[in-house]
């Protein structure tokens, strides 16, 4: 899926996300949760949170499956200052404990069967230390947008960019298909799987894990999460 031609190109189709208006309440609650201690990002990609949460004086390390990803974050901050160990979220285990784990951007949604993702909860409670947060960016499935007989739902429709998921309902997946115009103004097709899952279902996980919901906003300026909500922040605490 992360290619190296996808991780070098990934930070300039990602430029909304990585501005100051979606960065700055995620960097703030982060670093809240954070506290003086150390945060660690499971699959932190080219560094778009981790690098600015580095800089706002919050010690990161990453784990990272992809080295081409884990490259591209390279070029930007050394090692001594962010390491990144490569490997999978749900059973790559870095020294230390921490206050804080985090995953944003829907990135649970990559493991692709329950088990995987229970394992990944199961993971961040192991590098927790007593009191500290886990904490995951989701979306909400749409599927009230599916009328009987359809399977897609459009999340895109611009200028540059087309995007819609198709979705498995028994198997509880969806492809994210993606039609981008280059600079030529042609189209480049990509797609990824995902599996998606409901909060009460992540907070079965984490009760698993031995991990007790805290709190769920509906965005990272802590907006009430309602029925409404396109996604939901969540915060799952270990007990002292």
């Amino acid at each position: 899926m992360w290619t190296r031609a996808t991780a070098d190109r990934y930070d300039a189709e990602e430029t909304e996300m990585s501005s100051a208006a979606v960065l700055g309440p995620t960097l703030a609650f982060l670093a809240e949760l954070a506290g003086d201690g150390r945060a660690l990002e499971f699959a932190i990609g080219t560094g778009r949170v981790g690098v600015p949460l580095r800089e706002r004086g919050v010690p990161v390390t990453g784990i990272e499956l992809s080295e081409h990803m884990a490259a591209v974050l390279r070029s930007k901050i050394g090692e001594d200052a962010l390491p990144v160990t490569i490997g999978d979220m749900a059973t790559t285990v870095v020294p230390g404990e921490f206050t804080l784990v985090y995953l944003a951007y829907n990135t649970i949604s990559n493991l692709l069967t329950q088990e995987e993702q229970v394992e990944c909860f199961l993971n961040a409670a192991r590098h927790l230390a007593p009191g500290g947060r886990f904490v995951i960016e989701l979306g909400v499935p749409p599927l009230r947008f599916l009328p009987p007989g359809q399977v897609a739902v459009p999340f895109d429709v611009s200028e540059r960019h087309l995007g819609f998921d198709t979705f498995d309902l028994v198997e509880q997946t969806l492809v994210s298909h993606h039609l981008t115009r280059d600079g030529d103004g042609r189209y480049r097709r990509d797609n990824s799987r995902h599996r998606y899952a409901w909060p009460a279902e992540l907070d079965l996980m984490a009760r698993i894990a031995g991990l007790e919901l805290e709190r769920r906003v509906g965005d990272w300026d802590g907006a009430p999460f309602t029925q409404e909500s396109g996604k939901h922040i969540s915060v799952w605490r270990k007990p002292s």
